[in-house]
């Protein structure tokens, strides 16, 4: 399953200027997500980040991974689901950060579903730019339903 810009909003309830997939690739149902990140010198975390030299903060990439594999809870849910649920970032192991993600690099995000509960789901995400590794994550998700 592929999605565009309007099928991740549907399903996400990340907007400007923390929503950070832009497309998604492939998508198989609670095993694997391909997604992409469009990196531009229009981010609005570049001009404080090294603004000499400009880098996508590590932790956006962890973020972006997490909301990659938040698109496996919400994948045939549309905006009802993902308006009465919260999927949160409850832990991150293994991080590692390979090389700087600069303007222009488009960011290939691929994360593989490891388990899944109604509850917690853990994942193992890696980054790439161009074929190299850029980071690497493993993932802890849970989702809760929100108070009415």
């Amino acid at each position: 399953m592929e999605l565009d810009i309007k099928g991740i909003l549907e399903r996400l309830p990340h907007r400007y200027p923390m929503l950070l997939i832009d497309r998604v690739l492939e998508m198989e149902a609670g095993k694997r997500i391909v997604a992409i990140k469009n990196v531009s010198i229009n981010e609005p975390f570049f001009p404080g980040h090294f603004p000499h030299h400009p880098v996508m903060p590590g932790v956006l990439i962890v973020e972006a991974m997490a909301q990659a594999a938040a698109l496996f809870s919400f994948a045939d849910g549309g905006e009802a689901a993902c308006s009465k649920t919260a999927y949160y970032l409850v832990g991150i192991d293994g991080a590692r950060f390979r090389k700087p993600v600069v303007p222009g690099d488009q960011l290939r995000i691929e994360v593989d579903a490891l388990r899944l509960s109604r509850t917690i789901c853990k994942y193992n995400g890696r980054a790439t730019v161009d074929g190299q590794l850029v980071a690497e994550a493993q993932l802890m998700c849970a989702i809760r339903t929100l108070e009415e």
